[in-house]
Protein backbone atom coordinates (compact mmCIF):
# COMPACT_ATOMS: atom_id res chain seq x y z
CA UNK A 1 0.00 0.00 0.00
CA UNK A 2 1.22 3.49 -0.84
CA UNK A 3 1.19 6.31 1.70
CA UNK A 4 1.19 9.94 0.58
CA UNK A 5 3.01 12.44 2.80
CA UNK A 6 2.73 16.22 2.54
CA UNK A 7 4.93 18.85 4.22
CA UNK A 8 5.37 22.63 4.25
CA UNK A 9 1.82 23.50 3.14
CA UNK A 10 1.95 21.05 0.24
CA UNK A 11 5.25 22.33 -1.20
CA UNK A 12 6.86 18.93 -0.53
CA UNK A 13 5.00 15.72 -1.33
CA UNK A 14 6.17 12.14 -1.26
CA UNK A 15 4.85 8.63 -1.69
CA UNK A 16 6.13 5.94 0.67
CA UNK A 17 6.79 2.41 -0.58
CA UNK A 18 9.05 -0.59 0.07
CA UNK A 19 11.98 -1.32 -2.25
CA UNK A 20 13.35 -4.86 -2.53
CA UNK A 21 15.44 -4.21 0.59
CA UNK A 22 14.55 -0.88 2.27
CA UNK A 23 11.61 1.41 2.96
CA UNK A 24 11.67 4.48 0.70
CA UNK A 25 9.88 7.59 -0.46
CA UNK A 26 9.83 9.23 -3.85
CA UNK A 27 8.68 12.81 -4.12
CA UNK A 28 8.94 16.36 -5.37
CA UNK A 29 10.02 19.56 -3.62
CA UNK A 30 8.85 22.90 -4.95
CA UNK A 31 11.03 26.02 -4.86
CA UNK A 32 11.70 27.12 -1.29
CA UNK A 33 13.83 26.66 1.82
CA UNK A 34 13.22 23.78 4.20
CA UNK A 35 14.64 22.15 7.31
CA UNK A 36 14.10 18.41 7.75
CA UNK A 37 14.78 16.19 10.74
CA UNK A 38 15.60 12.49 10.51
CA UNK A 39 14.56 9.60 12.73
CA UNK A 40 16.50 7.05 10.64
CA UNK A 41 19.58 7.18 8.44
CA UNK A 42 18.48 8.63 5.08
CA UNK A 43 20.12 8.37 1.66
CA UNK A 44 18.68 10.97 -0.69
CA UNK A 45 19.21 10.65 -4.44
CA UNK A 46 18.32 13.49 -6.81
CA UNK A 47 16.18 12.14 -9.65
CA UNK A 48 15.66 15.44 -11.48
CA UNK A 49 16.67 18.97 -10.54
CA UNK A 50 19.05 20.02 -7.79
CA UNK A 51 19.19 20.57 -4.05
CA UNK A 52 21.49 22.92 -2.20
CA UNK A 53 22.13 21.19 1.12
CA UNK A 54 23.69 22.21 4.42
CA UNK A 55 24.45 18.91 6.10
CA UNK A 56 24.51 18.51 9.90
CA UNK A 57 27.58 20.18 11.40
CA UNK A 58 28.56 21.80 8.09
CA UNK A 59 29.09 25.52 7.58
CA UNK A 60 29.09 25.39 3.76
CA UNK A 61 26.30 24.52 1.35
CA UNK A 62 26.76 21.70 -1.19
CA UNK A 63 24.90 21.33 -4.47
CA UNK A 64 23.58 17.92 -5.54
CA UNK A 65 22.21 17.35 -9.07
CA UNK A 66 20.62 14.57 -11.13
CA UNK A 67 21.90 11.16 -10.06
CA UNK A 68 23.93 12.45 -7.10
CA UNK A 69 23.16 11.50 -3.50
CA UNK A 70 23.91 12.45 0.07
CA UNK A 71 23.46 10.73 3.43
CA UNK A 72 22.10 12.11 6.69
CA UNK A 73 22.45 10.07 9.89
CA UNK A 74 19.52 9.38 12.22
CA UNK A 75 18.37 12.05 14.68
CA UNK A 76 19.93 14.95 12.76
CA UNK A 77 18.50 17.92 10.89
CA UNK A 78 19.59 19.42 7.59
CA UNK A 79 18.70 22.50 5.55
CA UNK A 80 17.69 22.64 1.90
CA UNK A 81 17.43 25.43 -0.65
CA UNK A 82 15.41 24.38 -3.67
CA UNK A 83 15.79 26.75 -6.63
CA UNK A 84 13.64 24.72 -9.07
CA UNK A 85 11.18 21.89 -8.59
CA UNK A 86 13.22 18.79 -7.77
CA UNK A 87 12.33 15.09 -7.68
CA UNK A 88 14.09 12.78 -5.24
CA UNK A 89 14.28 9.21 -3.94
CA UNK A 90 14.97 8.67 -0.24
CA UNK A 91 15.78 5.30 1.33
CA UNK A 92 15.70 4.68 5.08
CA UNK A 93 17.89 2.41 7.22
Amino acid sequence: MLTVNEYFDGKVKSIAFKTATLPATVGVMCTGEYTFGTSQKETITIVSGQLNVKLPGATDWQCFRDGEKFVVDANKSFDLKVEKDTAYLCTYE
